[in-house]
């Protein structure tokens, strides 16, 4: 793969952990300490790209903030 599509696809999985994480933490604050600490979280991320007929899913555990 070419040195182009490298960069492109790091930028692109770069944003995607940023903002995720960014989106997950305001999540976790607007719930609020009663609603999160000592509870764990299924979070799942899905991947398409239409034109490539690709749909690709990640699944995995969260833990809130122990009290």
């Amino acid at each position: 793969m070419s040195g182009d599509f490298n960069m492109s696809m790091r930028k692109f999985l770069k944003q995607v952990g940023v903002t995720s994480q960014q989106a997950i933490e305001e999540a976790m604050r607007n719930a609020g300490p009663a609603q999160t600490e000592g509870r764990s979280f299924t979070a799942r991320m899905v991947l398409t790209i239409d034109e490539l007929d690709l749909s690709h899913s990640v699944e995995g555990r969260i833990d809130g903030k122990a009290g």
